[in-house]
């Protein structure tokens, strides 16, 4: 019970100066939002590039060949990879990027021939609007990934114009995967003619179906060894790996992103740390005289950090929850070379920094406390 007391105590104490607690409150939250966005960034580049046992899914791309627009290969070569033990299917497919440099906001055109959009593709795609007769019944139609909609706030019957490809949109689709959510998929001869590209006959990239994950990297050698001796060579990786590499300067900045978590963290413990210690200064002489009518330090201590406590869990709080309707109303992610990684927002996520932070506030409050608690009274009391 003394606690409780003790505990209403040091709020009451914490009212008293309300300017400076709301100011280490909006640092903290400050803070405590920054780390959320790092987080946010590591996971989506997680999901886009880590790879787990499930994974059927090869790319073949041009050997030597990083960019969309520099990768060609003559669409033949798909009966040849159909031919090759262990191939489940093999999806010729055509890149078209507005920016292949690192960018907040890349629209990915992926031309597919119609047979395989409707069995291939059809399986993994669901349909929040639209529908796939709709896509296939029009030349210049496209099937929008949820996250490219939401993001450019598109819908069913808009037109896009991008990259010098202008298309409508039959449909709105959700998929597991990052690179389906933020794609945007036409036809196969209408992207290899679009603004005057006359490409027909050469696509990007073929992404091929295993029957079985295990063999993922015996099926990407076949095929990378039976075009070896070709005018047009192969570089053939699961999807995962090739993501990883296209996304390369993304991952370093992931990276680096994590020393700007460690540095929220550590502004958060300085903030309350900060914040404590003014306080205490202020009513050294109310602890002494505190003691002095009977609390024990166990309850001066008490008083301390219920005090850190407050300060970290209102402004984790306040960051966590702002991080994360900016994070879910704002759509934010990162595209390179025709790849893109979400910065998704997640309940599990702002838990996470909210637990963080105020452990680092109750360690920031912790050596105050103990000092103040073995502070002698008499050294107290003469205090002005």
């Amino acid at each position: 019970m003394i606690f409780v007391r003790t505990a209403l105590l040091s709020l009451r104490m914490l009212s008293r100066s309300p300017l400076r607690a709301v100011l280490a409150v909006l640092g903290i939250a400050v803070a405590v939002l920054l780390l959320c966005a790092e987080r946010a960034m590591h996971e989506g580049v997680t999901e886009a590039t880590s790879a787990n046992e499930r994974d059927t899914r090869l790319i073949v791309y041009r050997a030597n060949r990083f960019c969309p627009f520099t990768s060609r290969i003559p669409e033949r070569y798909t009966d040849d990879i159909m031919r090759i033990p262990g191939v489940k299917s093999a999806i010729p497919m055509q890149i078209v990027v507005s920016n292949c440099r690192a960018s907040l906001d890349v629209i990915v055109f992926r031309g597919v021939r119609a047979a395989d959009a409707e069995r291939t593709l059809g399986p993994r795609l669901h349909f929040r609007a639209g529908s796939m007769r709709d896509f296939l019944g029009r030349g210049d139609g496209a099937l929008v990934g949820s996250a490219l909609a939401e993001r450019r706030h598109l819908k069913v019957g808009d037109l896009l114009n991008s990259a010098g490809v202008a298309v409508t949109v039959c449909g709105i689709v959700e998929a597991e995967g990052p690179q389906d959510r933020n794609a945007c998929f036409v036809q196969l001869p209408f992207l290899q003619s679009a603004n005057g590209r006359a490409q027909g006959g050469e696509v990007t990239q073929f992404e091929v179906e295993v029957d079985d994950p295990r063999r993922l990297s015996e099926v990407a050698a076949a095929i990378d060894e039976h075009f070896a001796s070709d005018a047009t060579p192969t570089s053939t990786r699961a999807e995962k790996a090739f993501v990883a590499r296209a996304a390369e300067d993304l991952v370093a900045i992931a990276r680096f992103a994590g020393w700007l978590g460690l540095g929220a963290l550590v502004a958060v413990f300085a903030l309350v740390a900060n914040s404590i210690v003014l306080s205490l200064e202020g009513r050294t002489r109310e602890i002494a005289i505190l003691q002095s009518i009977g609390f024990k330090s166990t309850a001066v201590a008490w008083t301390v950090l219920v005090e850190s406590t407050t300060l970290a869990m209102l402004g984790s709080i306040l960051g966590a929850g702002v991080a994360y309707a900016i994070l879910a109303f704002g759509k934010f992610g990162l595209g390179a070379e025709g790849v893109q990684v979400e910065f998704r927002p997640s309940i599990s996520l702002s838990l996470v920094a909210i637990g963080a932070s105020v452990c680092v506030g109750i360690a920031a409050g912790a050596v105050p406390a103990i000092s103040v608690a073995r502070r002698p009274i008499v050294e107290g009391l003469k205090t002005s």
